[in-house]
């Protein structure tokens, strides 16, 4: 009942931000240009190692990436190009946090971590990697939109990984990062192998239906 309040809350601003951005007339593609140009703030203080107003700034980035596809519906904007547009900055701002990580842990400082380096590096590929599989796929008419790690679920480890992190703080709960990572990298290479498999299954059964529906050749009685 908490949680379903706290939705219910949180949908009315995003609401009430939808209707004042439409009335103010600003074009959905601003907006999502202004969400990957956050993103890219939020990648240079990973990689400066300010971990916690990162995950500050991600959650505002991501607000933004809300707000540009629910304006878009509400002003009639709604485009291929903005999709396009949409879709390919998702996937720089994607990027370019995973990049921050790993330029911080490959500094020469106190948290120096090649195994962190790795971990964010395969993380980066996997989460790459499933997207251009879900797109691959969907334009030869099968939707894998499946698995485990999708990209709403690796930003909300993100933002537990930042916001959990004090380099001064030796409580169990701080700078879960290393941990984050981990599961960044298993799960999003999980993921992609699994859409993968997904759609190789998926084209198996559409093209053996297709060989069921093809009418057997009549025999030749020349």
């Amino acid at each position: 009942m908490i949680g379903a309040s706290i939705g219910r809350g949180a949908m009315a601003i995003i609401n009430a931000m939808v209707r004042a951005l439409a009335s103010a007339g600003i074009h959905p593609n601003i907006l999502t240009a202004i969400g990957v140009c956050i993103n890219v703030g939020c990648g240079v203080l990973f990689g400066v190692g300010e971990f916690f107003w990162a995950g500050i700034i991600l959650i505002v980035a991501n607000l933004f990436d809300m707000l540009d596809g629910n304006v878009a519906r509400s002003t009639g904007n709604v485009t291929k190009f903005g999709g396009f547009l949409d879709s390919s900055l998702d996937r720089l701002s994607d990027m370019v946090s995973l990049l921050g990580i790993m330029i911080f842990y490959a500094g020469n400082t106190a948290q120096h971590s090649i195994l962190n380096v790795f971990l964010a590096g395969t993380g980066l590929i996997g989460s790459v990697m499933v997207s251009y599989t879900t797109a691959r796929s969907e334009s030869l008419g099968v939707k894998a939109n499946v698995g485990f790690l999708q990209r709403p679920e690796r930003i909300v480890l993100l933002i537990i990984g930042a916001l959990s992190t004090n380099w001064d703080s030796d409580n169990f709960f701080a700078n879960r990062m290393p941990q984050v990572l981990w599961v960044l990298a298993i799960a999003s290479i999980w993921t992609f192998v699994y859409r993968m498999y997904y759609t190789w299954r998926e084209f198996s059964r559409i093209e053996a239906a297709e060989q069921l529906e093809k009418p057997l050749a009549q025999p030749n009685n020349n």
